[in-house]
């Protein structure tokens, strides 16, 4: 009985959570360079002062992220870009540190500067700047080339390279944010990966979420139907232990 209350418990939670990532990645099946978050649960034996060898619990642990490439679909959009293979763009996140994304739909503030999302693109010295009203063009390596506004092709002009890296991936760590960090540093930090310049790109293109639309369903089905098991069983346990009660009462 008690193991039985123990394990129906711990993995109806388990169920929960897991139904939280699934439909995470279902809610992110058309966001451009998604990677899909990966969960799995382990039994563990309670530990502290309720020890006992009866009372097993369920642990739920993410062991990282669905790496494989996405879909790339090719837009012409100046600004629109795709990383080739392990490479990885650079980002500015809010809280000051330097993260990476598959995401490529870049865009232009008011002030010239190149954003992801919102954050600033890296470059080789720091955020992106471009001349306002410029026709922009990007390299396969990530060079930004511009033609300021009502010159010719001769005035094309160098502002910058994209920050790409070609990081081991299962060290990278997602953040809440989602966006991705490289291994920690001795100060416990984040640290910034050196860039590549192998790295490269498609411009007028942009990768697609890894997640497939049918599997998050029947993944979503699945766990719901394992929730409603591990509740029956309570339900099931509490019904044996009512009985258990009404027999003893009665010999007493």
């Amino acid at each position: 009985m008690d193991r039985m209350l123990y394990t129906a418990m711990s993995g109806a939670k388990n169920a929960m959570d897991q139904q939280s990532v699934v439909t995470n990645n279902l809610s992110n099946v058309t966001t451009t360079g998604f990677r899909a978050q990966l969960q799995a649960a382990r039994s563990v034996p309670v530990q502290g002062d309720a020890l006992l060898t009866t009372r097993t619990s369920v642990v739920t642990t993410t062991p990282g992220s669905d790496f494989s490439q996405g879909p790339v679909e090719f837009t012409g959009r100046a600004l629109d870009v795709a990383m080739q293979g392990n490479a990885w763009m650079a980002v500015l996140a809010d809280d000051g540190t330097e993260t990476y994304t598959k995401r490529g739909d870049l865009q232009l503030d008011s002030d010239g500067v190149l954003l992801n999302v919102g954050r600033p693109v890296m470059g080789d010295g720091g955020p992106i700047a471009v001349p306002q009203g410029a026709q922009v063009s990007i390299g396969a390596d990530g060079t930004i080339s511009a033609i300021p506004e009502g010159e010719g092709p001769e005035a094309l002009v160098e502002v910058g390279r994209i920050k790409l890296v070609t990081p081991d991936e299962q060290e990278l760590t997602r953040g809440n944010d989602g966006l991705f960090r490289g291994p920690l540093n001795e100060e416990g930090e984040p640290g910034a990966l050196p860039g590549d310049e192998n790295a490269r790109l498609v411009s007028g293109a942009l990768e697609g979420s890894n997640v497939s639309a049918v599997d998050a369903m029947v993944s979503m089905i699945d766990v719901a139907r394992r929730y409603d098991m591990q509740m029956k069983m309570l339900s099931t346990a509490d019904e044996n232990a009512q009985r258990a009660n009404s027999i003893l009462s009665i010999q007493g």
